[in-house]
């Protein structure tokens, strides 16, 4: 993790993730996960895992905070926090991956915790490179 990580990481994210986490409904995979994005207007969207009895269907929590923030009428996407527990990485899955870039560019910081702290931090290009989008990379 490097300074700009850290300069760019906001704590209430942090916090939201984590209240968004706790109300998780996983009791399939017994991995409750929370996460929340900023919009370009600084504005909180926050979202968590919904899984059912048809599981594996279910909804991801960063699915969930897209769509909260895509209801409030915003669609840009500045940084994203996902918070989940266990010693490995939780980032995004592929389908969040893509949603998350329709939008969000490839410099957007994703920053993965555990509930407690700040574990690693990644652009989006660097979790789903050479990706396609609504906005053009050029």
């Amino acid at each position: 993790m490097n300074r700009q990580d850290l300069e760019t990481f906001d704590p209430e994210m942090l916090r939201l993730a984590r209240q968004a986490r706790d109300n998780a409904h996983a009791p399939y995979s017994g991995f409750p996960v929370g996460a929340c994005v900023r919009s370009s207007d600084g504005r909180y969207f926050v979202g968590c895992n919904v899984e059912n009895a048809s599981y594996p269907e279910g909804a991801c929590a960063e699915t969930g905070a897209i769509s909260q923030m895509v209801a409030a009428g915003d669609r840009n996407i500045t940084a994203v926090v996902i918070v989940a527990q266990g010693d490995r990485l939780c980032t995004p899955c592929g389908g969040c991956r893509q949603r998350l870039r329709e939008f969000a560019g490839p410099e957007t910081p994703v920053f993965l915790c555990s509930p407690e702290e700040l574990r690693k931090a990644f652009t989006l290009g660097e979790l789903l490179p050479q990706a396609f989008g609504r906005q053009s990379d050029g």
